[in-house]
């Protein structure tokens, strides 16, 4: 709460205000972190001594917090299904991508081997590439059917 008791009011009118010499509370020298030409003259001395100088500072985005998913094409499928082609159920390849860290699955691309796919979100064209090609795809804890 201000009041009229405050040290400042008490050196007004004195010049100075009680810092001695005109100039020795003026421009940036007095600030002390922030020293002048760090982004002139000082920029050598910033990238040796203080490459954390102008670090990034204010709010974090809403946007940025939201969680990214990773995504596959349809089209790489085929090179997955060569590679892990670990359990094989009525001559269809199961390719669990949550394991391989994918969350999504994009529609670019062909298939051409019969897959089940488990993965947690898909796009309709991706669905329908599959089922065209003879597969499946099974959202996180469905068992497949027969």
């Amino acid at each position: 709460m201000p009041h009229k008791l405050r040290k400042i009011r008490k050196k007004r009118g004195s010049r100075t205000q009680g810092y001695g010499r005109v100039g020795q509370h003026r421009k940036s020298g007095s600030k002390g972190y922030r020293k002048a030409g760090r982004h002139k003259h000082g920029w050598s001395y910033v990238i040796r001594y203080e490459p954390d100088y102008f670090e990034k500072k204010g709010f974090t985005s809403p946007k940025s917090l939201r969680q990214k998913e990773n995504i596959i094409n349809v089209g790489k499928l085929d090179e997955i299904a060569e590679k892990i082609s670990t359990s094989k159920e009525k001559d269809k390849i199961l390719i669990d991508l949550e394991k391989l860290g994918y969350t999504k699955l994009l529609g670019t691309g062909k298939v051409t081997k019969p897959l089940i796919v488990k993965v947690a979100s898909y796009s309709k064209s991706a669905a329908e590439k599959i089922k065209e090609a003879g597969g499946q795809i099974l959202i996180e804890a469905e068992e497949p059917q027969e």
